[in-house]
């Protein structure tokens, strides 16, 4: 059941919106090479804190963490730790909601610690494209798949993989809500689009394979064959003008 979002419940969803991108904001200033990401996470609850607001991960079917902070081979989920220290090269994926006054927003970004390799930079560069390709086509009268589709071409044609076990969703008066949005898809398949739909759509791009794996802890997910993974997101709501980015600050 696909609840669409009025005028004013938009409107409350973006204003959690802006403390994502606030809170995104403020932690990829701070990632830098020697810094432990558990710095990230105290820095997130003390922002969400300080908004009145909720950290949507935190204790999501037990997940303990209020960041996924997501490093090289992890594609999402990871876990902020005292014990991991961002290295020069690295990159890192870092997803992260809030829920405020009832509603819910999440988005995610992936970030270069110091200086990264040119096939890293691509990774990024193709995957935050992918992300607003898809995003262009979230337009009342298309269909589910034409964002799919457009995130799965570009990302391909730039020589990478999209992962086909974790997908997007809608959002709104709760974290998850249907429908699920993947990053693969047929254009001009699937549900018609409509106006008052708000859909987190996340494209995670890999280096080589699409395939995954989970790791022993039940969460952190990672490339299969140890290659790169990127990830972008927004929220996004479908509106009688066209897209409109919540978490864009």
């Amino acid at each position: 059941m696909i609840e669409l979002k009025n005028n004013e419940e938009i409107k409350k969803i973006a204003e959690s919106g802006r403390m994502v991108a606030a809170v995104l904001k403020k932690l990829k200033e701070m990632a830098q090479p020697g810094l432990a990401s558990q710095v990230l996470e105290d820095t997130a609850r003390k922002m969400c804190k300080n908004f009145g607001a909720r950290p949507a991960f935190l204790g999501y079917r037990g997940y303990s963490a209020a960041v996924c902070v997501s490093i090289n081979s992890e594609v999402v989920h990871g876990f902020p730790s005292k014990k991991r220290i961002f290295r020069e090269g690295d990159i890192v994926s870092l997803d992260f909601g809030v829920e405020y006054g009832g509603y819910y927003a999440d988005a995610a970004l992936t970030v270069a610690i110091g200086k990264v390799s040119r096939t890293a930079r691509k990774l990024m560069e193709a995957t935050e494209q992918s992300l607003y390709k898809g995003i262009e086509k979230a337009t009342a009268g298309l269909r589910l798949y034409d964002i799919s589709a457009a995130v799965q071409k570009h990302a391909e044609s730039c020589g990478f993989s999209v992962v086909r076990d974790f997908v997007g969703h809608g959002v709104g008066r709760k974290l998850h809500e249907d429908p699920m949005v993947p990053n693969y898809g047929r254009a001009g398949t699937g549900l018609p689009l409509e106006k008052g739909m708000v859909l987190a759509i996340e494209p995670m791009i890999n280096e080589k394979g699409y395939d995954v794996k989970v790791l022993d802890d039940d969460w952190t997910v990672v490339t299969a064959d140890g290659g790169l993974s990127a990830h972008y997101e927004h929220t996004v709501a479908i509106t009688e003008s066209g897209p409109k980015i919540l978490t864009m600050g």
